[in-house]
């Protein structure tokens, strides 16, 4: 079964390899957008969708921020993933579902420059001490890398 679901997962990632943006000490990395915060949104949800992957939700923090009084600069997260390859980080080791399915935050800066962030998945394995998966955290990063290579501003 595991054979049949590499395959499955592994096929169309070749589609879409990318080399994603390197992660900064606390497993953060950030990848500026070279659209505003609607064009970026709606183009994640696109290539997402085109993917195949599943989409789970879109979280407006801004929004929630101002009906409870509080001014927070834009700030959005999206939640999506493919349950074949995410729960096998969670079979590995149950607190795994803490940072599974994946986040992605879109936020804009101070200076108006819109960024997708997200956090490494090298650094989600070490923090949850997975050593067992490693072609499959690849795979995850292939997959967050080429997301946001279709905002990423050239």
């Amino acid at each position: 079964m595991l054979a049949r679901l590499a395959i499955t997962l592994i096929a169309p990632i070749a589609l879409f390899a990318s080399t994603p943006a390197a992660a900064q000490a606390d497993g953060i990395i950030r990848v500026r957008s070279g659209y505003s915060m609607p064009e970026t949104i709606a183009r994640i949800r696109q290539d997402v969708a085109a993917k195949g992957i599943m989409f789970f939700s879109e979280v407006d923090q801004a929004a929630l921020a101002a009906g409870a009084g509080v001014k927070l600069r834009p700030s959005t997260l999206l939640t999506f993933g493919n349950p074949g390859l995410g729960t096998l980080f969670i079979t590995a080791k149950p607190e795994a579902g803490l940072d599974w399915p994946v986040r992605l935050l879109v936020t804009e800066d101070d200076d108006g420059a819109v960024w997708a962030v997200y956090t490494d998945f090298k650094w989600i394995a070490a923090r949850h001490g997975i050593r067992d998966r490693d072609s499959e955290f690849a795979m995850a990063t292939r997959v967050i890398g080429s997301i946001t290579a279709a905002v990423a501003a050239h």
